[in-house]
């Protein structure tokens, strides 16, 4: 069974950064990683420390829908018309070998200040909320990071991530924010392979992925060597 460092959002060392706190200057130029450019180095890049922000979002509906306006209007809306859910998620393993998932389903949110230092800020559940799902790694430990597979599944509200218009952003806490774009054709899968952090003797790398997996968690799992057993987890 993987490892279960479960806390849920707002308890104790889980929770992302203070936003009293003044921030890190982080440069506005994005950088978009390709097929042809997958790979970038954090620490060659000065964002190998400080907390790394990992942020999905997606369209709730076809773009061709009309929107509602306000707030409660759209989660009113996205629960009527069964709109797109997409959960983000990681799988990952620690310099001593412990693995494990960090996920809304099972409640495994994770925690910044203690093992696995990944923490998942809760579940968009209807699409409707502008800021999308956040992950953040805790790198002041990269040390004890080996590696970290970024992950999307959906939940419910589409057959596929082509109808999701899907994009991730890996924000480190200095240097250019990295874009991963879920834009290639999935068919029906549900399951995609986003990102792969890795420590490469003590150089932090990002590497797309953007693999998408017949299948749910274990299938994700086989496909990359994890490991783990895997049991029927719910929100």
């Amino acid at each position: 069974m993987p490892i279960d460092y479960s806390k849920r959002p707002g308890s104790g060392g889980g929770n992302p950064p203070d936003p009293g706190r003044p921030a890190s200057p982080v440069s506005l130029s994005k950088v978009t990683l390709t097929k042809s450019s997958p790979t970038v180095s954090l620490t060659k890049s000065g964002g190998a420390g400080g907390k790394l922000h990992v942020n999905l979002n997606w369209n709730a509906r076809a773009a061709s829908a009309e929107q509602p306006k306000g707030f409660l209007k759209r989660i009113a809306a996205a629960a009527q018309s069964g709109a797109i859910d997409l959960d983000l998620g990681c799988l990952f393993e620690l310099s001593d070998g412990r693995k494990g998932v960090i996920q809304a389903l099972g409640r495994q949110f994770g925690s910044l200040d203690a093992p696995p230092y990944i923490f998942l800020d809760g579940d968009d559940r209807s699409g409707a909320v502008s800021g999308g799902e956040n992950l953040y790694v805790n790198l002041a430990h990269a040390n004890a990071l080996r590696r970290i597979l970024v992950f999307a599944s959906i939940y419910e509200g589409a057959s596929g991530f082509d109808q999701a218009d899907g994009v991730v952003t890996l924000t480190p806490a200095s240097g250019p924010p990295l874009e991963v774009r879920l834009d290639e054709t999935a068919g029906r899968s549900r399951m995609c392979a986003i990102a792969l952090i890795e420590n490469r003797g003590g150089e932090l790398t990002v590497s797309r992925e953007v693999r998408y997996i017949d299948g749910a968690q274990d299938a994700l799992d086989r496909a990359y060597g994890w490991g783990m057993d895997w049991t029927p987890g719910r929100k």
